[in-house]
Protein backbone atom coordinates (compact mmCIF):
# COMPACT_ATOMS: atom_id res chain seq x y z
CA UNK A 1 0.00 0.00 0.00
CA UNK A 2 3.24 2.59 0.50
CA UNK A 3 4.21 1.94 -2.82
CA UNK A 4 0.28 2.98 -4.00
CA UNK A 5 0.78 6.41 -2.33
CA UNK A 6 4.11 7.16 -3.68
CA UNK A 7 2.74 6.71 -6.94
CA UNK A 8 -0.23 9.09 -6.10
CA UNK A 9 2.49 11.46 -4.26
CA UNK A 10 4.57 11.67 -8.00
CA UNK A 11 1.82 12.12 -9.71
CA UNK A 12 -0.04 15.05 -7.79
CA UNK A 13 3.47 16.61 -7.93
CA UNK A 14 3.96 16.22 -11.53
CA UNK A 15 0.46 17.28 -12.44
CA UNK A 16 1.53 20.63 -9.87
CA UNK A 17 4.51 21.14 -11.48
CA UNK A 18 3.03 20.89 -14.95
CA UNK A 19 0.07 23.63 -14.22
CA UNK A 20 2.40 25.70 -12.02
CA UNK A 21 4.68 26.11 -15.20
CA UNK A 22 1.40 27.00 -17.30
CA UNK A 23 0.32 29.45 -14.85
CA UNK A 24 3.83 30.91 -14.68
CA UNK A 25 4.17 31.12 -18.04
CA UNK A 26 0.83 32.62 -19.09
CA UNK A 27 1.67 35.26 -15.92
CA UNK A 28 5.27 36.57 -17.23
CA UNK A 29 4.51 36.14 -21.13
CA UNK A 30 4.38 38.71 -23.50
CA UNK A 31 0.44 39.45 -24.65
CA UNK A 32 0.90 42.39 -26.95
CA UNK A 33 -0.67 41.13 -30.31
CA UNK A 34 0.40 42.66 -33.84
CA UNK A 35 -0.16 41.47 -37.30
CA UNK A 36 3.12 39.77 -37.62
CA UNK A 37 2.43 37.60 -34.50
CA UNK A 38 -0.72 36.09 -36.42
CA UNK A 39 0.91 35.14 -39.69
CA UNK A 40 1.34 31.24 -39.39
CA UNK A 41 4.94 31.67 -39.97
CA UNK A 42 6.92 33.94 -37.93
CA UNK A 43 10.08 33.48 -39.81
CA UNK A 44 10.05 37.09 -41.40
CA UNK A 45 8.48 35.89 -44.80
CA UNK A 46 5.25 36.71 -45.95
CA UNK A 47 3.38 33.07 -46.43
CA UNK A 48 2.56 32.41 -50.50
CA UNK A 49 -0.25 30.44 -51.87
CA UNK A 50 -2.82 27.98 -49.65
CA UNK A 51 -1.66 26.41 -46.21
CA UNK A 52 -3.29 23.04 -47.13
CA UNK A 53 -0.65 21.94 -49.74
CA UNK A 54 -0.02 18.17 -50.08
CA UNK A 55 3.68 16.99 -48.77
CA UNK A 56 5.64 14.52 -50.46
CA UNK A 57 4.92 11.75 -47.65
CA UNK A 58 9.07 11.30 -47.64
CA UNK A 59 9.21 13.76 -45.24
CA UNK A 60 7.15 11.24 -42.97
CA UNK A 61 8.80 8.33 -43.71
CA UNK A 62 12.60 9.62 -43.71
CA UNK A 63 11.31 10.93 -40.39
CA UNK A 64 9.96 7.43 -38.72
CA UNK A 65 13.12 6.00 -40.00
CA UNK A 66 15.37 8.29 -38.19
CA UNK A 67 13.34 7.98 -35.19
CA UNK A 68 13.09 3.84 -35.17
CA UNK A 69 16.82 3.72 -35.92
CA UNK A 70 17.62 6.71 -32.97
CA UNK A 71 15.84 5.14 -30.53
CA UNK A 72 17.33 1.80 -31.51
CA UNK A 73 20.98 2.65 -31.02
CA UNK A 74 19.89 4.63 -28.01
CA UNK A 75 20.22 0.80 -26.41
CA UNK A 76 24.64 1.07 -27.15
CA UNK A 77 25.07 3.28 -24.64
CA UNK A 78 23.79 1.48 -21.40
CA UNK A 79 25.43 -1.37 -22.92
CA UNK A 80 28.61 -0.16 -23.83
CA UNK A 81 28.90 0.92 -19.78
CA UNK A 82 28.14 -2.86 -18.29
CA UNK A 83 30.12 -4.72 -21.11
CA UNK A 84 33.10 -5.44 -19.26
CA UNK A 85 30.89 -6.54 -16.59
CA UNK A 86 29.11 -9.00 -18.77
CA UNK A 87 31.70 -10.47 -20.76
CA UNK A 88 30.96 -12.84 -24.31
CA UNK A 89 27.04 -12.97 -23.13
CA UNK A 90 26.79 -9.39 -24.01
CA UNK A 91 28.82 -8.55 -26.82
CA UNK A 92 26.93 -11.44 -28.51
CA UNK A 93 23.89 -10.13 -27.30
CA UNK A 94 24.55 -6.56 -28.93
CA UNK A 95 26.15 -8.48 -32.19
CA UNK A 96 22.68 -10.23 -32.66
CA UNK A 97 20.83 -6.71 -31.80
CA UNK A 98 23.23 -4.66 -34.54
CA UNK A 99 22.60 -7.68 -37.14
CA UNK A 100 19.05 -7.03 -36.88
CA UNK A 101 19.46 -3.10 -37.22
CA UNK A 102 21.84 -3.53 -40.13
CA UNK A 103 18.64 -6.06 -41.68
CA UNK A 104 16.06 -3.07 -41.17
CA UNK A 105 18.63 -0.62 -43.18
CA UNK A 106 19.05 -2.71 -45.80
CA UNK A 107 15.35 -3.64 -46.37
CA UNK A 108 14.90 0.35 -46.02
CA UNK A 109 17.65 1.20 -48.75
CA UNK A 110 16.92 -1.76 -50.79
CA UNK A 111 13.23 -0.90 -50.86
CA UNK A 112 13.94 2.77 -52.20
CA UNK A 113 12.61 4.98 -48.97
CA UNK A 114 15.73 6.30 -48.39
CA UNK A 115 16.12 7.96 -52.02
CA UNK A 116 14.69 11.52 -51.27
CA UNK A 117 13.32 11.56 -54.86
CA UNK A 118 12.72 8.34 -56.60
CA UNK A 119 13.64 8.11 -59.67
CA UNK A 120 10.66 7.58 -62.63
CA UNK A 121 8.99 4.29 -62.98
CA UNK A 122 10.61 2.89 -66.89
CA UNK A 123 7.74 2.02 -68.87
CA UNK A 124 9.52 0.29 -72.06
CA UNK A 125 7.57 -3.04 -71.56
CA UNK A 126 4.32 -1.53 -72.09
CA UNK A 127 5.42 0.91 -75.09
CA UNK A 128 6.28 -2.28 -76.90
CA UNK A 129 3.14 -3.99 -76.33
CA UNK A 130 0.87 -1.51 -77.99
CA UNK A 131 2.88 -1.92 -81.37
CA UNK A 132 2.01 -5.25 -82.00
Amino acid sequence: MVGFYTVLLFIFTGAFLVSFTVALSRFFAPTKQYPEKLIPYECGDLPQGDAWIQFNNRFYIVALIFLIFDVEVMFLFPWAVVFNDMGLLAFVEMFIFIVVLLVGYAYVWVKGDLDWIKPKPRLEHLAKGKGE
